[in-house]
């Protein structure tokens, strides 16, 4: 599965961890991540995300 960057930040999703602290089971890929889910760090949504 393909890593996602938040362009601002620099805080990667890799699918294979997912965001277990707010709720994402490890597994997920971004495109299946919820619309209103945001960046951990920085709070921006998946918008400002690139591809790693």
């Amino acid at each position: 599965m393909k890593k996602y960057i938040c362009e601002p930040c620099g805080y990667e999703y890799d699918p294979e961890i997912g965001d277990p602290d707010n709720g994402i089971a490890p597994g997920t890929a971004f495109e299946d991540l919820p619309e209103d889910w945001v960046c951990p760090l920085c709070g921006l949504g998946k918008d400002v995300f690139v591809e790693a």
